[in-house]
């Protein structure tokens, strides 16, 4: 074996440590033992009182009205938001690094020592988060046990008994969703399973840890209580009025669960199967079962991780994959466009107050920017190859900024353009070089509009627009700005001029009336 193949497989070894930390323990147990993983739910059991450290808790962190008790569950919910996006942009950035690691590796490229330090901070970072969002999945697993009178004697209702249970089996499922992305990064892989178990004292991996952490994973108890976590919420969500889930934090948590993919998985497989008990070669049995479950056509991280978003997404946009609209939006669109989307069925729009939920700028054709005289700028010449094949869209993702095409983009329901009508050319050629300026940059998933190494889609527009005055929002101490704060500008007598408008996969003309009702709320005049 050669030293730089050797190096190839401990590359890939830390970045299934980096993304399996979510869920790692210390010490190994059997696999029917108590796990280490989250204990979200016990299986329900009729219970005439509730636990005395059920009860401490409901004290401690949630009061004794039911007011107070829907107040701090509402926080509980906007703590764990921020948590996941956190997660979602870990797990963007390792999908995306999976990838080329992966191609490298077939090659037989030697990778940089940039990439071990970046596996080796990632894996800190991702073991702190794993450490939160273990104690927001433990939260609530008194829940499950009883009948809604015992919940009812401390002030805590049926709905929001099942919005705290909701809470606990989305994280967990995040947790668990982490640990099948990093086993799905390597199950192709025949030679990094060799060393897979190897110590590596430089990175602090002990021997086995990886095995450590399947065990855990694998238990069956765990995966019981899971189990009876997801049969609680499946009959309690289907026995609900249309307005608990009008309520947007519950709307919330039941996509997170839904878009799960080891909840995908239990719907297609039975509950979490092909994790548990086909990937069993972890714990010492031998078998490629991992080659056949490839030959089988289960291929796990195309199938659950083909999206670069690391969720199962329920359908596509209503503009999605449409020729006519593609072209009218094009032949529309010009240099420095704002351009708004709603994605009902994303996170991010459950998550991000308001109408739309994100927002990207349009830097324009090859032929704008040579009219701008800026085709040949420094910044500019390091994007030509993609300019000149279609990327025009300067977004920023979970996984950082980058530049796009227009049809990836329209992978929506609805498309605002607002164009800023007060720029001279020279301002609108600058506003284009900031533009690209932002391509690389990380996520930000504190949406701090004070920070400038990383970014977010709203903030996008607030740095690359310099002169219009924006509102912002201060939020849990840092200031932010939202899509419906761009979108604000464009309401009479703002700088920017709605120029086209698709509302529920509907063209609107004229679009300016709509767009007004649709800031303010309202769906339809």
């Amino acid at each position: 074996m050669t030293c730089s193949t050797a190096r190839n497989n401990r590359v890939l070894l830390l970045l299934v440590a980096l993304i399996a930390a979510c869920s790692c323990s210390k010490k190994p147990s059997p696999p029917d033992s108590e796990p280490a993983t989250p204990r979200t739910a016990v299986t329900p059991k009729p219970t005439t009182a509730l636990s005395d450290a059920c009860r401490q808790h409901i004290s401690d962190y949630h009061g004794h009205t039911r007011d107070g008790i829907d107040d701090s569950l509402r926080q509980e919910v906007a703590d764990f938001q921020i948590l996941v996006e956190r997660a979602l942009t870990y797990r963007a950035e390792s999908i995306r690094l999976a990838r080329r690691l992966k191609a490298e590796i077939r090659r037989g490229t030697p990778l940089s020592g940039s990439d071990l330090d970046a596996l080796n901070s990632g894996m800190i970072a991702f073991i702190e988060l794993r450490k939160i969002i273990y104690t927001v999945a433990e939260a609530h697993e008194c829940w499950l046990d009883g009948d809604d009178s015992l919940f009812e004697r401390v002030a805590i209702s049926p709905q929001s008994r099942l919005k705290g249970v909701m809470l606990s089996v989305a994280a967990a499922l995040v947790l668990y969703d982490n640990y099948l992305l990093a086993i799905s990064i390597y199950e192709e892989d025949d030679k990094l399973r060799r060393f897979l178990n190897e110590r590596d004292t430089g990175y602090d991996i002990g021997r086995a840890e990886l095995a450590t952490v399947t065990m855990s994973y694998n238990s069956a108890t765990n995966r019981r209580r899971v189990r009876a976590a997801l049969v609680f919420y499946e009959d309690r969500i289907a026995g609900q009025s249309p307005l608990f889930l009008q309520d947007d934090q519950a709307a919330y948590l039941d996509l997170l669960i839904k878009q799960s993919p080891s909840y995908h998985m239990t719907r297609e497989f039975s509950p979490l199967f092909v994790i548990g008990n086909k990937l069993s070669f972890l714990r010492g049995i031998t078998g490629d079962t991992l080659r056949n479950l490839t030959s089988s056509g289960v291929e796990i991280f195309s199938m659950v991780f083909g999206n670069s978003v690391g969720v199962i997404e329920s359908r596509h946009g209503k503009l999605y994959d449409n020729r006519d609209v593609l072209g009218e939006v094009s032949a529309s669109l010009a240099a420095g466009d704002v351009l708004l989307e709603k994605t009902p069925f994303r996170l991010t729009d459950r998550f991000i107050p308001g109408h739309w939920g994100h927002a990207a700028v349009w830097i324009g054709t090859e032929q704008e920017l040579r009219r701008l005289a800026i085709w040949d700028h420094e910044v500019v010449q390091r994007y030509h190859e993609q300019i000149l094949q279609g990327h025009a869209v300067v977004e920023a993702l979970r996984s950082g900024v980058h530049l796009n095409k227009l049809d990836q983009f329209l992978n929506i329901d609805d498309l605002g353009v607002l164009r800023n009508t007060t720029l001279t050319e020279p301002q609108l050629a600058d506003t284009i070089i900031r533009a690209l300026r932002q391509v690389g940059k990380a996520y930000d998933f504190n949406f701090d509009i004070e920070t400038t190494d990383k970014i977010v889609c709203s903030e996008l527009v607030y740095v690359v627009h310099t002169n219009i005055t924006w509102p912002t929002e201060n939020t849990l101490g840092r200031e932010t700005i939202s899509p419906d704060h761009v979108a604000s500008k464009a309401l009479q007598p703002g700088p920017l001029h709605v120029t086209m408008l698709y509302h529920d996969g509907q063209n609107i003309r004229p679009p300016y009336e709509r767009f007004k009702a649709l800031i303010s709320g309202a769906t339809a005049l």
